[in-house]
């Protein structure tokens, strides 16, 4: 299923990208925050470091005999997460250009994201 304009505009533009720690705005994980290990921009989705964890239930098999429960992080709508700011917070984001360079600038304290 595709993702909706907003998500997808959010992803192509570099507002959310690998290594940001972000905060989840919504879900079982709201207030939680983590960094981001995945962008999947055609889907809308990302992958946020102990956030969403499913559990796979897994039978032996020869390269797993013991089988057991697999839990491993799920895709995550972008829009369910915000760029966390200096204060913990999520934030939106902002281009500006500084010093001849395009920077991501957070909306509520107007500093500069690392990236």
């Amino acid at each position: 299923m595709p993702a909706r304009q907003g998500d997808d505009r959010a992803v192509r533009s570099g507002r959310i990208r690998k290594g940001d720690t972000v905060v989840v705005r919504s879900g079982k994980d709201k207030g939680r925050s983590g960094t981001v290990l995945q962008v999947m921009p055609k889907d809308g989705k990302l992958l946020v470091e102990g956030i969403n964890i499913a559990a796979r239930h897994r039978k032996p098999t020869q390269t797993n005999p013991q089988g057991g429960i697999d839990r491993r992080e799920a895709p995550l709508a972008i829009a369910k997460v915000g760029i966390a700011g200096k204060d913990g917070k999520p934030t939106r984001v902002r281009f500006e250009e500084r010093d001849g360079k395009k920077v991501r600038v957070a909306v509520k304290s107007g500093e500069t994201i690392d990236g």
